[in-house]
């Protein structure tokens, strides 16, 4: 291959996240809801017959093919989960992309669920209850923010043998901080926890 043809797929290449393809898309919404005439946010506790019961969350799932878009899984799911109609979710934005556990590229959406809280009817076979809290509350407290350490353990069958100090190698392990937004007995942390930090930060940012 010449320089000429290198050049001409570099033009043609979009940038985006390394091995992007091998990753299963996923997205969520972070729904804003009105309540006593204030925004909230509306959260999902899941549901004892799912993978991760208790945990809280915002609805979201996996593309499906019927989904063109990345945007259309986050209202999709929305829909299912917090049975509403897609009307009733109104405009939604792109937040951005993470990489999460379990080879998962993670597309992150901010919506205005156009209902009142008690016309919400959550899905029981995913979702086990829904609460709400205050926007203002986030952006007038930080999250705590606690560290885990995440070490490399290579495979039995890693060869050793093809990287300088073979078995002496100097793996740094990679520290990690997980966000907890804690309010009344309700634990906002993981993936959600990182997701609302983000969007907290663009609603200051833009307010400075």
């Amino acid at each position: 291959m010449n320089l000429e043809a290198i050049m001409t797929k570099m033009k043609k290449h979009t940038p985006g996240i390394l091995g992007q393809q091998k990753l299963k898309p996923f997205s969520i919404l972070l729904p804003l809801i009105e309540k006593d005439g204030e925004l909230h946010l509306l959260f999902e506790v899941r549901s004892q017959n799912i993978r991760q019961p208790g945990e809280v969350c915002f609805p979201g799932g996996k593309k499906d093919a019927e989904d063109r878009h990345d945007k259309d899984t986050a209202v999709r799911e929305s829909m299912e989960e917090l049975g509403v109609d897609d009307k009733d979710i109104e405009q939604v934005f792109p937040l951005g992309q993470l990489v999460g556990s379990m080879d998962m590229r993670v597309n992150t959406y901010v919506g205005f669920i156009n209902r009142k809280l008690e016309e919400v009817v959550p899905n029981p076979d995913e979702v086990g209850e829904v609460f709400t809290v205050p926007l203002s509350f986030f952006l007038n407290n930080k999250p705590e923010v606690h560290y885990v350490t995440l070490e490399v353990k290579p495979g039995e069958d890693f060869p050793y043998e093809l990287i300088p100090n073979g078995r002496d190698y100097n793996w740094r392990p990679r520290q990690m901080g997980e966000y907890f937004y804690i309010y009344g007995e309700k634990v906002i942390w993981g993936l959600t926890a990182r997701v609302l930090y983000h969007f907290i930060e663009i609603l200051q940012e833009e307010s400075k």
